[in-house]
């Protein structure tokens, strides 16, 4: 480890490290514009100038250079200041005066670091250059003259999301970023050069001219979009969140969200239900909370109950209910709504053990039956960094655009009993070798031949544990955490016939399958499983309730409440709680820490925050793996959800992204 001097302060530093890094090391602030953690390093904004010696008498950029043995760094002579002054003013020279319409305003790099580092005034009086505004599709708003050409942007596409959409025209002052003969990024995480672009060139569509920062409330949440309980921020002025915004975890997302992710917002207050609902006469009509309950009492269930989970519910939301279910003596519960059925005796079996970080260490990956490219944008930024460190990867399963190299096996299961010999080989002498089982893989019943590939390729070894399984919905492992899962799925509750199906945000149901029974629908949204439901009880949607969630790698995690519920709207578990009144039974709690204390108890992984720990996997079955994988679950990345199929923003993007549909204002 090489040891440096930073203004006068001596420290050893990390073999590899940059200058700039052993200058944050020592506490110093370092400004940069095109430097970033995640990315490779370009140079080329030279805002990190500082002086070392020994070495050339002259400023260096402290970003591309490599600390090494004895050198003397100065961040703060006279020198550095009057370079990082002239640097300033070279960027500031085409920079438009927008600072008062610009929607970075309050949150720009540029305006902070040219007050701490710039000079007080300009020497320029030319005119300066303007540049035509390129469309980059309905999430990004592009004001091109602000660019100063940091390639932060053009850095991401090709490293992060793999996709070589965003590239640099031109030389010297001529030069222009801009998208593949300007059509839209069509990739699932293109949004992330928002928060990586430091100026007001590339800005948030949907967002634009909505609020500045200082108006808004900020609160702490995960992401329900997906299974990756990506850690965000919501942010949100009066009863409206206007904007979600990613949060550093390495762990979990990095600092990276998908576009649903992010953009699903405005779906939050539109098609809301914020009323109870009875239908009469096969009509749905407006009601009190008073006649709700009354006319659930009056089917008076007694232990013919059953609860279906929907894909975002929050856990003490399914623990109240299935409180409320025990109370009444039935143990009906499932969460998997679109009739998966697999064994969930050992929850090992159905987690992804290896970690979201830890996938990016192994060195072969076997995929069966997922498309991870829509079912976890997250976790294919993970992939595509395990495959630029040189990782294999092998799909089973309908063939999908990967953004790393893989060798496709074909749609038939039977392939994993007599795996073609590269991957056979791949496998064998991998130091880490994984599996990620998919949703197309889960509904055809591979799960058994996955754990015997398994065994047979040691994929579990003293400090690596390469079986997984990537699941969809966010409410998923929190739910099989809590008993939310019938040995046959769906079937049994439908051979049950239950007098009362209480759908806790279950959109995805066929529910003409329980004609004969009453259903209760308490979720957010007027989807599909309000237009079934023959009673709705108006409930919060994951922004407007503190909940604990569980991601596809069994990692709780809480979510703080950022606004109130819209209307007569009230949280899940006090309409429960007000159910089992109602019904006349106790369910042993009367506030939310009642219920989360409850649920700690009989689930103590839930009570708090990490990894949760579910033991050693199972032994396989000796059976054979069959059937063939005609098709993924997600049909339309941005439409999987309630919410995402209420927002404006995801609609036009299934739209123009997915189907080519033109807008007129495209190039506004």
């Amino acid at each position: 480890m090489p040891k440096v001097t930073v203004d006068g302060v001596e420290l050893e530093v990390p073999a590899g490290a940059t200058v700039l890094q052993a200058c944050e090391l020592a506490g110093k602030e370092i400004p940069r514009f095109c430097y970033h953690e995640r990315l490779s390093i370009a140079g080329n904004c030279r805002m990190c100038l500082v002086e070392v010696k020994p070495g050339p008498p002259k400023p260096q950029a402290s970003c591309a250079l490599p600390a090494a043995e004895g050198q003397e760094i100065r961040t703060d002579s006279p020198m550095v200041k009057k370079a990082r002054e002239g640097v300033m003013e070279f960027l500031l020279i085409n920079h438009p005066l927008d600072c008062p319409i610009c929607d970075q305003g309050g949150e720009c790099d540029l305006q902070d670091q040219s007050v701490a580092y710039g000079r007080g005034a300009s020497r320029y009086h030319e005119h300066k250059r303007a540049v035509t505004e390129k469309y980059m599709g309905p999430l990004i708003k592009t004001v091109m003259t602000r660019c100063i050409h940091c390639t932060r942007c053009v850095r991401f596409s090709e490293e992060v999301a793999g996709v070589d959409e965003i590239g640099a025209l031109y030389r010297g002052e001529a030069t222009q970023i801009t998208t593949y003969l300007e059509h839209a990024a069509k990739h699932e995480m293109s949004a992330n050069v928002i928060d990586l672009c430091p100026v007001g060139a590339l800005t948030s569509r949907p967002y634009a001219f909505e609020a500045r920062p200082w108006e808004l409330k900020k609160t702490l949440s995960i992401d329900v979009s997906d299974a990756v309980g990506a850690n965000i921020r919501i942010d949100s002025r009066g009863r409206e969140a206007l904007r979600i915004l990613p949060r550093v975890n390495d762990d979990v997302n990095e600092e990276w969200l998908s576009d649903k992710g992010r953009f699903q917002v405005d779906g939050l207050t539109r098609r809301r239900l914020d009323r109870p609902w009875i239908r009469r006469d096969g009509k749905l009509v407006a009601a009190s909370w008073d006649e709700a309950f009354a006319a659930v009492a009056k089917v008076n269930p007694g232990k013919d109950i059953a609860v279906i989970a929907g894909d975002l519910v929050d856990c003490e939301t399914m623990f109240a209910a299935k409180a409320l279910a025990g109370a009444l003596g039935s143990t009906l519960l499932e969460g998997r709504q679109t009739g998966l059925s697999y064994d969930c005796s050992n929850l090992a079996a159905v987690n992804f053990n290896s970690t979201l970080s830890g996938i990016e260490t192994a060195d072969v990956v076997l995929i069966v039956g997922s498309q991870v490219r829509w079912e976890a944008p997250l976790v294919n930024s993970r992939l595509r960094k395990a495959a630029k460190a040189g990782a294999k990867f092998f799909v089973v399963g309908p063939e999908w655009e990967t953004t790393f190299p893989a060798t496709f096996l074909g749609n038939d299961l039977s392939v994993l009993d007599k795996l073609p010999k590269a991957a056979a080989d791949a496998l064998k002498g991998a130091e880490r070798p994984a599996l990620i089982l998919g949703g197309a893989g889960l509904g055809k019943g591979a799960l058994n031949g996955c754990l015997a590939l398994a065994e047979k390729y040691k994929l579990i070894r003293d400090d690596w544990n390469g079986f997984n399984v990537l699941h969809m919905a966010a409410s998923r492992m929190g739910g099989l955490m809590l008993g939310y899962a019938q040995p046959g799925g769906i079937a049994d509750l439908v051979a049950a016939k239950p007098k009362l199906v209480l759908a806790l945000g279950a959109d995805e149901v066929d529910f003409t399958k329980f004609a004969d029974s009453i259903v209760v629908y308490i979720g957010h949204h007027g989807d599909k499983g309000a237009h079934a439901a023959d009673i709705i009880l108006p409930a919060a949607a994951f922004s407007e309730k503190p909940g604990t969630y569980v991601n596809t790698e069994g990692r709780v995690q809480r979510a703080d409440k950022a606004v109130f519920a819209p209307g007569d709207a009230r949280e899940d578990w006090t309409i429960l709680r007000a159910l089992a009144d109602a019904l006349g039974v106790s369910v042993g709690f009367d506030s939310f820490d009642e219920l989360r204390g409850a649920m700690a108890t009989a689930v103590p992984a839930l009570g708090h925050e990490g990894l949760a720990d579910y033991g050693a996997l199972p032994k396989a079955a000796k059976a054979k793996s069959e059937g063939v994988i005609e098709a993924y679950p997600i049909k339309d990345f941005y439409l999987t959800n309630p919410i995402a199929r209420a927002s404006e923003t995801m609609q036009r993007c299934s739209a123009e992204l997915l189907h080519g549909e033109e807008f007129a204002e495209a190039a506004e």
